[in-house]
C-alpha cells in the first residue's frame, strides 16, 4: 500500500515551505463540528485554527505562515448570482442564530487583527479579492517553494501539484498529487473500491466542476445532465476533455449543444463554459484582478518584525480563556514568529 510522509518533500533542497491558511474557512467550521453553547464553539473555532497551524507546521517542516482573508469577490460584479444563495441562508437565520453569526464575526475581526499586529505572519486581504485568489496567486508567485493549503473547500485540488498539497483538518487527510493519506501517513482507502484513493486529476477535476457548476456558490451548471461517462449516442465529459486539445468531434459536439432554462432562455455550452471557466479557474481571473492578485501578493512578500510573539500569544490566550494554548506558548507561537523568507 502506498504511504507519505509529511516530512520529506521530493524536490530540491532549501526550498522554503509555506503553509497557506484559508482563514474564514478554518475559522468558521467550528460551528458546524462543535456541539456546545456559544462560548464554547468561540472558544474551539479559536483553537482549532491555532492547532491546524501548529499541526501543519510541524508536520510539514513549514518555514513561514500565510492567513488569507476574504474580501466582497470580483465575481459578484462579473455574474450577478455568484453567492447569492449564502445572502438567502442569512436571510433565513433565527434570531438566535443570527446573534451567533454576529459574534463569530466579531471575534473573528479580533483574530484577524491578532494575527496582523502581533505575529510575523503575512495576513493578505483586499476588498475586490476571495481568500481563492490569494491562495493561488501566492503559490504561482513562489513556484521554486512548496506550500501547504490548510482547508476544507474542494476548489483547491486544482492547484495540487508536486510542491503544493492540501490538509483537511476535519478529516484530517492530506491530498497530494500522489493520492489521499492520512496524518499517520497511510492512503485513505476509498469506501466503494476498497482500495486506496486514486491521486487527483486537478485539470478534469477543474474542467467537471466548470462544466457542472458549483451549487455551494450558486455558479450554475454549463450543460444540466451531462453524463462524466458518454453513450453511444451522446458525448460526456471524459471524451470531451480527452478531445480538448485538439478541439475534435467530441469537444465541439458537446460544446455546440443547446439548451433552455426553466425561464425559456437558450444557452450554448461553450458561452456559460466559458463564463464558469472565468468564475472557478483560479489562474483565469480577468486581466484587471490578476494585476491585484499581483500587486497584493508583492506588497505582502516581506518580513515583518513583531517581538516578543509568545508573550502576546499569551495575552491573546488569556483572554479568551485558551489555557491549553497558553500551556504550551513557546509551541504554538513558534509558526506565528517565523518571519517571511528572503
Amino acid at each position: 500500500m502506498a504511504t507519505f510522509s509529511h516530512y520529506a518533500y521530493q524536490g530540491v533542497h532549501n526550498m522554503a515551505t509555506h503553509i497557506l491558511v484559508d482563514t474564514a474557512n478554518t475559522f468558521f467550521r467550528a460551528r458546524h463540528v462543535v456541539r456546545g453553547d456559544l462560548d464554547t464553539k468561540v472558544g474551539m473555532a479559536l483553537h482549532i485554527t491555532l492547532s491546524g497551524v501548529k499541526k501543519a507546521w510541524q508536520d510539514f517542516d513549514a518555514d513561514h505562515v500565510v492567513f488569507c482573508l476574504e474580501g466582497r469577490s470580483w465575481r459578484k460584479d462579473f455574474y450577478e448570482p455568484y453567492k447569492r444563495n449564502r445572502q438567502v441562508a442569512r436571510d433565513k437565520m433565527t434570531v438566535t442564530e443570527s446573534e451567533e453569526d454576529k459574534v463569530f464575526w466579531e471575534i473573528f475581526d479580533e483574530f484577524k487583527d491578532f494575527v496582523t499586529t502581533k505575529t510575523n505572519c503575512t495576513v493578505m486581504r483586499h476588498p475586490q479579492l476571495e481568500a481563492d485568489d490569494l491562495i493561488a496567486g501566492w503559490v504561482q508567485a513562489h513556484p521554486n517553494d512548496n506550500h501547504v493549503i490548510i482547508s476544507t473547500d474542494g476548489d483547491f485540488a486544482q492547484l495540487i501539484a508536486p510542491n503544493c498539497k492540501q490538509y483537511n483538518g476535519v478529516s484530517n487527510t492530506t491530498i497530494t498529487h500522489e493520492g489521499y493519506f492520512t496524518d499517520k501517513g497511510d492512503a485513505v482507502i476509498d469506501k466503494k473500491t476498497k482500495e486506496a484513493k486514486p491521486a487527483p486529476h486537478p485539470d478534469f477535476m477543474l474542467f467537471e466542476k466548470c462544466m457542472r457548476g458549483d451549487t455551494s456558490d450558486n455558479v450554475f451548471s454549463a450543460y444540466p445532465g451531462v453524463r462524466k461517462k458518454g453513450t453511444k449516442n451522446k458525448v460526456g465529459l471524459i471524451e470531451a476533455y480527452e478531445d480538448k486539445g485538439t478541439k475534435g468531434y467530441n469537444w465541439n459536439n458537446m460544446m455546440l449543444q443547446r439548451w433552455t432554462d426553466h425561464e425559456g432562455d437558450e444557452h450554448r455550452v461553450l458561452d456559460d463554459y466559458t463564463r464558469n471557466v472565468t468564475l472557478c479557474d483560479l489562474t483565469a481571473q480577468p486581466a484587471d484582478i490578476r494585476e491585484i492578485i499581483n500587486n497584493s501578493i508583492a506588497e505582502n512578500a516581506t518580513p515583518k518584525e513583531v517581538s516578543q510573539v509568545g508573550m502576546r500569544l499569551m495575552k491573546f490566550c488569556a483572554k479568551w480563556d485558551m489555557q491549553r494554548i497558553a500551556d504550551q506558548a513557546a509551541t504554538f507561537a513558534e509558526p506565528l514568529q517565523a518571519r517571511y523568507p528572503l
